[in-house]
């Protein structure tokens, strides 16, 4: 499914080692259709998998947070997202990855959306029937410096 969501993460430049590193998902419909998207696996609804790719001088960062197992969803778990609405979702990505050391660390969303519906289609979608949308997120460099 093409669809025109955009999508951009942001956060600080920089921040104190062990201090939390804030980042800002914002999800976009700049289309002319209502949309409805599945939360899960975005910053949407926190981190509960690995959602994101870190790394630090090109060394990828181990995951260390919670992995959710579910069941199917809900309508609940679907943002809906009229023409020209956006939604965002904050989280704490040194929580879930050691972000400690000092140097620059590249922070991107791994970029796909599990279920996207068009206004008229079925929400939820049932197991297997999801249809997935990858949205291009840029990165974003957080410094940890002392």
């Amino acid at each position: 499914m093409t669809t025109s969501l955009t999508c951009t993460l942001s956060g600080p430049a920089q921040v104190s080692p062990g201090a939390p590193v804030e980042l800002v998902f914002q999800l976009s419909n700049p289309s002319a259709q209502t949309l409805h998207v599945l939360d899960w696996h975005t910053p949407l609804e926190g981190v509960r998998n690995n959602i994101f790719d870190v790394s630090r001088a090109g060394t990828p960062l181990d995951y260390r947070g919670p992995m959710v197992k579910r069941g199917p969803p809900t309508a609940d778990d679907y943002v809906t997202l009229a023409p020209g609405a956006s939604v965002e979702g904050k989280v704490n990505v040194a929580r879930d990855y050691d972000m400690r050391a000092p140097g620059t660390y590249r922070i991107a969303f791994r970029g796909v959306l599990k279920d996207v519906a068009r206004e008229g289609q079925t929400v939820p979608a049932s197991f297997g029937g999801f249809r997935e949308v990858e949205v291009q997120c840029p990165a974003v460099q957080v410094t940890v410096s002392p």
